[in-house]
């Protein structure tokens, strides 16, 4: 699946001067299977730098998923294999099934939020940390190659937020690269191989380049 540079294996994820008006430029290299935890202050571009990687808002440089270019790809495409989920999703119909897709069958994960039934529920009636919980297994349906998280547990309690964790350990298990925008240095050290710090839209450390 990966890619070779000069022979060497190259990552899955290479983000090159990546810019809109205001983040970047940002240089990133994330290999398969790598959660890149994305810290620092409010305001400081966190998810703008998801948005922009999403291709949701205008924005310059080259992304290169699997060797191909982003703007190689129709922006469906690209934003199905590279899937951002926000902070506070979007839902666009009363009831939370007409928000999947038939197949695949996603009851299992469902089951494992401890939200079996969801499906048959109105949109109203949902908790914020059920919305969090059923925004992350909407995305996980289309089978992404890329997880864009914007704190997905902020409004989930500490057993919630260790069943979302699992789902994404299995995540990278598969090979799934994750961002994870996150509030909570704990959350970070608990799944993120790289910790970076974003400060006025630029990475204020040197992060490291995956073996």
């Amino acid at each position: 699946m990966k890619g070779t540079i000069q022979g060497e294996t190259a990552p899955l994820l290479d983000i090159t001067q990546l810019k809109t008006g205001l983040i970047g430029p940002v240089d990133l290299l994330i290999a398969q299977g790598e959660c890149v935890a994305i810290l620092g202050p409010s305001g400081s571009g966190k998810s703008l730098l998801l948005r922009a990687i999403a291709d949701l808002d205008p924005n310059d440089g080259e992304i290169r998923l699997n060797g191909h270019s982003r703007s190689e790809m129709p922006a469906h495409e690209w934003r199905r294999l590279v899937s951002l989920v926000p902070a506070e999703s979007g839902w666009w119909a009363d009831r939370v099934a007409d928000h999947f897709k038939p197949e695949p069958d996603m009851s299992e994960t469902l089951k494992d939020i401890g939200l079996p039934d969801a499906l048959d529920w109105q949109i109203s009636r949902l908790s914020s940390g059920e919305r969090q919980r059923l925004a992350l297994v909407r995305a996980l349906q289309g089978g992404p190659q890329v997880l864009l998280l914007d704190e997905p547990t902020a409004a989930l309690d500490e057993v919630s937020t260790r069943i979302v964790e699992k789902i994404l350990r299995r995540q990278l298990a598969r090979g799934v690269i994750i961002l994870l925008v996150t509030h909570d240095p704990e959350q970070a050290k608990r799944l993120a191989r790289r910790r970076i710090t974003l400060k006025n839209g630029r990475i204020a450390d040197t992060p490291r380049i995956p073996a």
